[in-house]
């Protein structure tokens, strides 16, 4: 038996050495890990549930205590439509289905096909993905405009639930399923709470659980000094976190160096500093842990997720306070998964099954139940990126082969033109900007089976549609559109003819109904040919892309 070969050290976590080796090992009984991941889960759904009615609500403001929404039993039962959960739980279902070897390609592809609604860099890239991009060139920044995003960050929990103590596995996992979505510091941002997790299995010494997420990724990156920065500030003032998330705000929103590639407020490095106030400030209370995370601002249901469920993994499922368990139902689905609750778990458990074998570790039994051995390793973080001075593409695009896989096919800015061929036949792009990710959209944006998104090139320059018309004399001739605007924002609709304007009106988003029809008779041009152009004009340059369901030519006879 190998556990004769042990030496006596059986301590939950505690590195030995085996006989006639010169690995270390940690020891885990799959008793223990299993109540620490179910926790890990927890704290997440915890937090989500918590955070949810907050989420940016409050940017660069601290949230007042008055406005701190009450923790009730029954609130647990909110997660189970939130992508904080759903996304990650996609990578577990490609893990489960094709083994830890599954295929950065074959990741994608289950991304693409996933139907839930995405906001940020996860839409980006899997719009990346649905036009034949495929990774790791769906988080490059030369197509994706959100690769600092916070999206890898809220999903990686997954990672470190299912490597305990092992954090290149952590890292590999990144390198997959974060690069889907996000690049550099996108990723990174991930990789470091993964790392945390992983760690939590371990020990609940926060700074040595902050130290294990730091290594791994590159220490240049922004993120790291971002979480450096964190824990000196909280070293030089334990007792005043509300001082410290000014100093946040001061180099990581304000500080034009540390806004590089940033989509504001869901940049992950301020996010990121929001996870590790809540983790540093609670000082191992979960109250407090949530509610500083949440009370910091900005994505503030994410943030106390992330922080929740690192904390809650280092006690246990076990040791949690009932309110955090009770309520919980174990029968219900979360949205867009094949996982209730306990399958959550169970698929878990397989996983990190495979992937403690596959780091070259061992499973055991002695007299109180079977155990993992985990080789203990010394984190390598991948090569330093830049998203503002990224790495060459990959220039990898799916093969037909693939695309057949993917149920959902979407044309973005690199081959709008030959979409707008195909859908909306005899009309040219010109001028379109590549903000809020423009593109051909199928059956996912606002009900309608296709959608046109375009967006404004810039303040004063709009992005136009045009083509030539020759109007037959006698029958009736007329332009034909519907257009929206995106939720509460609002643009300037601009019809001209051979540069004259015949219409301009403000499509708002926040009138009724949400498609907006509109007409011009072109009956007083018969005999002539004329050159149409219809604008997306920018407005106040807020959210400005314009959605074109219809625009077309129709003849009365």
């Amino acid at each position: 038996m190998l556990s004769r070969l042990i030496l006596c050290c059986s301590l939950l976590g505690m590195v030995f050495p085996l006989a006639a080796s010169d690995v270390s090992y940690r020891k885990l009984y799959v008793s223990d890990y299993r109540d620490k991941m179910a926790a890990g889960w927890l704290g997440q759904i915890v937090g989500v549930s918590w955070g949810a009615p907050t989420e940016f609500r409050w940017c660069d403001k601290i949230i007042p205590e008055d406005q701190v929404p009450q923790w009730k039993p029954e609130m647990i039962n909110d997660a189970f439509g939130q992508d904080d959960l759903y996304v990650e739980m996609t990578f577990l279902r490609t893990l489960e289905k094709y083994g830890l070897n599954a295929s950065i390609r074959q990741a994608g592809i289950d991304f693409a096909n996933s139907q839930y609604p995405l906001w940020c860099a996860n839409n980006a890239g899997r719009n990346n993905l649905r036009s034949g991009i495929a990774p790791p060139d769906s988080g490059h920044p030369k197509f994706n405009s959100c690769p600092n995003d916070i999206d890898y960050q809220i999903e990686a929990d997954f990672s470190g639930l299912i490597a305990p103590g092992l954090p290149n596995q952590v890292i590999a996992l990144g390198d997959k399923f974060g690069r889907l979505m996000n690049y550099s510091d996108g990723i990174y941002g991930g990789m470091f709470v993964g790392g945390m997790y992983a760690e939590a299995f371990f020990t609940d010494d926060l700074f040595q659980i902050i130290d294990a997420g730091l290594a791994c990724i590159p220490a240049e990156s922004q993120y790291a000094e971002m979480v450096r920065d964190m824990v000196r500030w909280y070293r030089e003032n334990p007792h005043d976190w509300q001082a410290t998330w000014e100093k946040c705000q001061e180099k990581y929103r304000r500080n034009p160096e540390y806004q590089k590639c940033s989509n504001g407020g869901i940049d992950v490095k301020i996010n990121g500093a929001y996870i590790l106030l809540g983790m540093l400030y609670g000082q191992g209370n979960l109250e407090e842990t949530v509610v500083i995370s949440m009370r910091a601002g900005q994505d503030s249901d994410c943030n106390p997720s992330n922080a929740a469920g690192v904390l809650f993994t280092t006690l246990g499922k076990s040791r949690l306070p009932a309110q955090y368990t009770e309520k919980l139902n174990l029968e219900k689905a979360f949205s867009y998964t094949a996982y209730n609750f306990p399958q959550l778990l169970d698929v878990c458990e397989k996983l990190t099954r495979q992937t403690v074998l596959a780091a070259g570790g061992k499973i055991d039994r002695d007299e109180k139940g079977e155990f993992f051995l985990i080789p203990a390793q010394k984190a390598k973080p991948l090569p330093w990126e830049l998203s503002w001075e990224p790495a060459p593409i990959a220039d990898s695009r799916f093969t037909e082969e693939e695309m057949a896989q993917i149920r959902f096919r979407v044309y973005l800015l690199h081959n709008l033109q030959e979409g707008i061929d195909r859908h909306f036949p005899g009309w040219q792009i010109t001028n379109c900007g590549k903000d809020m990710e423009p593109g051909i959209f199928f059956n996912s944006l606002y009900g309608k089976p296709i959608v046109l998104k375009t967006h404004p090139l810039d303040r004063t320059t709009p992005c136009v549609l045009s083509r030539q018309v020759t109007v037959k004399s006698g029958p009736k001739t007329t332009l034909q559109g519907s257009v929206a605007a995106h939720e509460t924002y609002h643009w300037k609709l601009i019809v001209r003819v051979d540069d004259t304007v015949v219409l301009e009106k403000l499509i708002d988003g926040q009138e009724s109904p949400r498609w907006k029809d509109f007409s011009v008779d072109l009956t007083p041009y018969a005999g002539k040919t004329i050159t149409l152009c219809v604008e997306n004009f920018p407005n106040d340059w807020q959210c400005e892309a314009a959605y074109w369901n219809q625009l077309e030519i129709t003849t009365e006879h």
